[in-house]
């Protein structure tokens, strides 16, 4: 058991929460404190990696003492060619935002984007528009059987081949342009999973406005949000349920 002094024994399983900006987030505080409030010998330790160093400093887990790290997301799309092996929804969406050191290989899955989900269900909200077509809107795609969801993209032949790649049929897909005025309100809820410039095509917003995006990071979402009048949720906004799903997580590792 971790004692009140946070001290890490031989016996201490170590992950680390890899991000540009690890230090700055509250994830590992959050963690660690659940760690601790639940008497487990764990402890996530905050790792600022530069862009040019992940791949050294992932790929030098497998022969480390640590037994497997969390992901910020601007390096989630990034982990798929350090990894040895992946579960299906990681391999099909392109992402991993959780990975566990196995002997001398690492394993990748997703948790976020089941917070996500169970975000939605907590509000009640049915009908959800998605805005992009990146490795975040295909996990969700993945994940989003009892959801009423529709695509929004700037080119709709990309769309289409989206829809194909995460198999949904008969899907409602949607062109929005910086020439279009687009009216949201009708949803429950949006994400932006998009590398938009701008939203401001975006006459409406519904009720939610999601994005995985954090505080370091400008979000075009947020600005859009803000501008309307709307409520926005980011990634930092959701600490306290994904530091709980990364808990949970970890604890069946």
């Amino acid at each position: 058991m971790m004692n009140n002094d946070n001290q890490i024994s031989k016996q201490t399983k170590l992950f680390g929460y890899i991000g540009e900006h690890a230090g700055a987030s509250s994830f590992s505080a959050k963690l660690n404190k659940l760690f601790k409030a639940n008497g487990d010998d764990v402890m996530i330790i905050p790792m600022n990696i530069r862009e040019d160093d992940l791949y050294f400093t992932v790929t030098n887990m497998k022969k480390s003492h640590v037994n497997g790290a969390v992901i910020a997301n601007e390096y989630v799309a990034a982990m798929p060619d350090m990894m040895d092996d992946m579960s299906m929804i990681a391999r099909r969406s392109g992402m991993c935002d959780i990975i566990y050191k196995e002997g001398e290989s690492l394993r990748g899955d997703i948790f976020s984007i089941r917070v996500l989900t169970e975000t939605l269900k907590d509000i009640f909200a049915s009908k959800i528009a998605i805005i992009g077509t990146n490795h975040y809107a295909k996990a969700f795609s993945f994940l989003s059987c009892g959801f009423e969801v529709s695509y929004f993209n700037d080119d709709l032949e990309a769309l289409m081949t989206f829809t194909q790649e995460v198999e949904i049929s008969h899907a409602d897909i949607n062109r929005i342009a910086p020439d279009m005025q687009v009216d949201l309100s009708s949803y429950d809820a949006v994400f932006d999973f998009s590398d938009f410039e701008s939203l401001a095509m975006i006459t409406k917003l519904p009720k939610n406005s999601f994005d995985m995006k954090n505080t370091k990071q400008f979000s075009v979402l947020r600005q859009r949000a803000d501008e309307l009048e709307v409520a926005y949720i980011s990634y930092d906004d959701m600490l306290d349920k994904l530091t709980q799903k990364a808990y949970e997580e970890i604890k069946r590792s």
